[in-house]
C-alpha cells in the first residue's frame, strides 16, 4: 500500500505529437512517481485545446477534471503558443481552483526571442505558474515542489474567473442558489461551472453532471422555472440559445488575449519567419505532396533494405532454439501430436511473426516518430485536408490514416480526435485502406521478388517505388470510399478543421527510441502475438487432419479456388488470407506451407528461395500484382475489428469494416485480371 498517495491530473495542450497521436493513447494513462518522500499518482489525460466537449478526447479530459476527484490539476502549456493555450487555462479555472500552470518548452521560446513575465502571469491567473524545460531536472523539481504545496494546501490560491457580459453574470446568479443547495458539499467548487452549462444548454454535459453528482437538473420544477427566466433574459439581450456558447467563448478569448499581451514580450515580431519559409515549401500546392511522397519513400526504402539482416538473424536464432525444444520433447517422450501442435503450430507461428514483424517495426516506427517530433506530420494533414474535404470528411482523417501505417487498430482508436460522429465512422471504416506494419513485410517481399527482381540493379529502389504506389492506391481508395459513404450510408457535409501547425523542433533521439520501441513496436507486437498463438494451433490442425487423403486445409482451398481464379490467384492464397485474419504476418508462411505440403509453417530466410517456390506454383506477374492489391484491400485483422466494435459500440460497423475493404479488393482484383487477359488476347 502507498502511504500519503496524492491524486494528480495532468492535462496537456494538444500540440503536434498528441494531434497525430501515432502510438499515443487518447484515453487516460496512469503512473506513480515519488518526490520528497511523497508518492504521487499521475493521471495523463488526453491533450486538447479546449474542454467544450466537441470531441471524445475533450469529453475524457473534461469528465476527469470534473469528477475524477484529483488533488490538483497541472495544465501544461507551450511557451511558443501561449496566447491560444491560455483559453484552456481559464476554462479549467471555472471547474477547479487547484490548478498549477506549467509553461513548457522555455528553451524553444528563448530561441525565438519570446520572453514571459511569470510573476505577472501568476498574478493574472491567481494560481502557481512554473516554467520548465523537460530535459532539465531542476525545472521539473520546481514543478513538483509547487504540486506538492498545492496538494497539501500550503500554496495560496486565488484563481481568476472569466468575467462574462453583465446579462450572463445575472443568469449565473439566478441559478447559483439552486445549484449550490443541491450539489454535494465537497463539490461546491463546481457551482459556477454547472450554472454555465445550464445556460449553455448542452444536454450531454448536463446528463453527465446528473449521473456523477446525483442532482436533478432536468425535471425539477423550481429549476425549470429558473431556466425559463434565464432564457427570457438572454432573449431580451438579443441572444438565442444556439449562440450562448459563442458568447461564453468570446469572453474567454478576450481575457486570454489581454493576459497574453500583458505577460509576453517579443524580441522579434516575426520570430517564426524560419518556420514560415520552410512551410512555404513543405505545404505548397506544388511541392507539398511530392515532398511527402519522398519522405514516405525514404522510410519504406530504409525499412526494406535494413530489415532483412535482423530478420535473418532472428530466424536463425529461433531455428536453433527450436532444435533445443525438440530435443527436450524427445527426452520427455512427448507424443507426436503434442510436439506438432506446440512446436510446428504455436511456436513456429509466433517466431515467424517476431522475426518478420519486429525488425521492420523497429526501423519504421522510430523514423516515423522522428517526423512526428520534427513537427512534419501535421503538415501532411494540412496538405491532404483539401482532398478529404472534397470527399466529404476532414483533414483529421489524414492524421488517423498516418497512425494506421503503424497499426490499423491504433488508427481506429485515434479516430476519437474527430469531432463529427459521421466523419469519425467514415475514418474508422476506411482506416484499413492504408497498409499496417503487419502487411508491409508481405508487400515488400512480393515487390522485391516480382517487381524489383526484374531490374538487374537497384531492385530495392524499384521495390520501394512499388510499395509507395500501393500506398498511393490505398490513399486514393480511402478518398473514393469516403466520398461514397458521405453521399450514401453516412450523408453529410465536411466539418471545419482548424489546425495549429507546431514549430519545427530538433527531435530528441533518446525519447524517440524509447517511445517508438516500448510504446509502439513492442505494444503492437504483443497484440499480434496474443492473437497469433491460437491461430497457429488452428492452422496446424487444419493442415494435419485429413478427411480421406486430403487435409482440411486443402478442402478449404479447393472450395475457394473458383473465386480465387477470377481474382487472378489460387485457392491456397485466398485461404491463407482468411486464416491470416488474426495477424496479417502469417499469410505468406501459410501460402508457403500449402505449396510445400509440409503441414507446418515454413520459415524461409532467403527471398530468392521464396520466389522460386512461388514461381514453381505458377505465380506470374499478374498473381503478384493481385496479391499485393488484396494485401492492401482485404478485411482488417481480428484486433482491428474488435477495436472498431469497441469504439463504435456496435457490431454493425465492425461488419461494415470487414465488408467494405474486402469487396473493394475482390472487385479490383477481378478487374485487373479481366484487363490483363483482354490485353493478352489483343496482343
Amino acid at each position: 500500500m502507498l502511504e500519503n498517495l496524492l491524486f494528480l491530473t495532468i492535462l496537456q495542450v494538444f500540440i503536434n505529437i498528441q494531434v497525430i497521436g501515432l502510438g499515443k493513447t487518447v484515453s487516460n494513462a496512469k503512473g506513480i512517481c515519488e518526490f520528497d518522500k511523497t508518492n504521487f499518482l499521475l493521471v495523463d489525460i488526453p491533450g486538447t485545446y479546449s474542454i467544450m466537449s466537441n470531441s471524445e478526447e475533450e469529453e475524457i479530459a473534461r469528465d476527469y477534471i470534473c469528477f475524477g476527484d484529483a488533488d490538483a490539476t497541472v495544465v501544461i502549456l507551450d511557451a511558443t503558443s501561449l496566447e491560444r493555450n491560455l483559453n484552456l487555462v481559464f476554462q479549467i479555472l471555472e471547474i477547479t481552483d487547484k490548478v498549477i500552470v506549467c509553461v513548457n518548452l522555455l528553451d524553444e521560446a528563448k530561441k525565438k526571442g519570446i520572453h514571459i513575465n511569470f510573476k505577472e502571469l501568476e498574478k493574472r491567473l491567481g494560481v502557481p505558474v512554473v516554467g520548465t524545460i523537460a530535459r532539465k531536472k531542476k525545472t521539473l523539481n520546481q514543478l513538483m515542489e509547487k504540486i506538492k504545496n498545492v496538494c497539501e494546501g500550503k500554496e495560496k490560491l486565488n484563481p481568476k474567473k472569466v468575467e462574462y457580459k453583465p446579462y450572463i453574470e445575472e443568469c449565473i446568479e439566478k441559478l447559483e442558489g439552486y445549484v449550490r443547495q443541491n450539489i454535494p458539499q465537497n463539490r461546491k467548487d463546481l457551482t459556477r461551472w454547472i450554472c454555465l452549462k445550464l445556460i449553455d444548454g448542452n444536454e450531454k454535459i448536463i446528463k453527465k453532471i446528473e449521473e456523477n453528482l446525483k442532482i436533478d437538473l432536468t425535471n425539477n420544477v423550481e429549476l425549470l422555472k429558473l431556466k425559463e427566466e434565464v432564457k427570457d433574459l438572454l432573449k431580451f439581450n438579443g441572444i438565442q440559445q444556439e449562440n450562448v456558447k459563442d458568447e461564453l467563448i468570446s469572453s474567454t478569448i478576450f481575457i486570454s488575449e489581454n493576459t497574453y499581451k500583458d505577460v509576453v514580450s517579443l524580441e522579434n515580431e516575426i520570430y517564426n519567419l524560419r518556420d514560415r519559409k520552410i512551410d512555404k515549401i513543405l505545404t505548397s500546392k506544388i511541392w507539398g505532396i511530392p515532398i511527402m511522397l519522398v519522405f514516405l519513400g525514404l522510410i519504406f526504402w530504409l525499412t526494406i533494405t535494413v530489415a532483412n539482416y535482423p530478420s535473418e538473424w532472428l530466424s536463425s536464432f529461433f531455428g536453433w532454439f527450436q532444435e533445443k525444444i525438440e530435443y527436450l520433447f524427445e527426452i520427455m517422450s512427448a507424443p507426436d501430436w503434442l510436439k506438432g501442435a506446440l512446436i510446428d503450430g504455436v511456436y513456429k507461428t509466433l517466431t515467424w511473426i517476431i522475426a518478420v514483424m519486429l525488425p521492420p517495426m523497429a526501423i519504421f516506427f522510430p523514423m516515423f516518430t522522428i517526423l512526428e517530433d520534427l513537427g512534419y506530420l501535421p503538415r501532411i494533414a494540412f496538405n491532404l485536408d483539401k482532398f478529404f474535404r472534397k470527399a466529404g470528411t476532414t483533414g483529421k482523417q489524414a492524421l488517423t490514416m498516418c497512425m494506421g501505417f503503424g497499426c490499423n487498430s491504433a488508427g481506429v482508436t485515434g479516430c476519437r480526435i474527430i469531432d463529427s460522429p459521421r466523419e469519425k465512422i467514415i475514418a474508422i471504416l476506411t482506416n484499413a485502406f492504408v497498409p499496417c506494419n503487419g502487411r508491409f513485410p508481405f508487400l515488400i517481399t512480393i515487390a522485391s521478388i516480382f517487381i524489383g527482381g526484374m531490374v538487374a540493379r537497384g531492385n530495392s529502389v524499384v521495390a520501394t517505388i512499388t510499395v509507395l504506389l500501393v500506398v498511393l492506391l490505398g490513399i486514393f481508395i480511402t478518398l473514393f470510399i469516403s466520398k461514397i459513404l458521405s453521399k450514401t450510408l453516412l450523408k453529410g457535409q465536411s466539418s471545419s478543421f482548424v489546425m495549429e501547425l507546431p514549430p519545427y523542433r530538433k527531435p530528441q533521439i533518446g525519447q524517440v527510441i524509447v517511445r517508438s520501441i516500448f510504446d509502439r513496436t513492442l505494444f503492437v507486437l504483443g497484440r499480434a502475438i496474443a492473437v497469433a498463438a491460437p491461430a497457429g494451433l488452428v492452422i496446424w490442425i487444419f493442415a494435419n487432419i485429413n478427411i480421406g487423403n486430403i487435409s482440411i486445409l486443402t478442402y478449404i482451398a479447393n472450395f475457394f479456388d473458383p473465386l480465387a481464379k477470377l481474382m487472378g490467384m489460387d485457392g491456397y492464397i485466398l485461404t491463407a488470407f482468411i486464416l491470416g485474419i488474426p495477424a496479417n504476418e502469417i499469410v505468406l508462411p501459410i501460402i508457403l506451407m500449402c505449396y510445400m505440403g509440409s503441414g507446418t509453417l515454413v520459415d524461409l530466410e532467403n527471398t530468392m528461395t521464396i520466389g522460386q517456390i512461388l514461381i514453381q506454383n505458377e505465380w506470374t506477374l499478374l498473381t503478384a500484382i493481385n496479391v499485393m492489391i488484396f494485401t492492401l484491400l482485404h478485411f482488417p485483422c481480428t484486433t482491428t475489428l474488435l477495436t472498431i466494435k469497441k469504439e463504435t459500440g456496435n457490431w454493425k460497423w465492425a461488419i461494415w469494416g470487414f465488408l467494405i475493404p474486402t469487396i473493394c479488393g475482390i472487385v479490383i482484383c477481378m478487374l485487373t485480371t479481366g484487363v490483363w487477359n483482354l490485353v493478352k488476347i489483343i496482343i
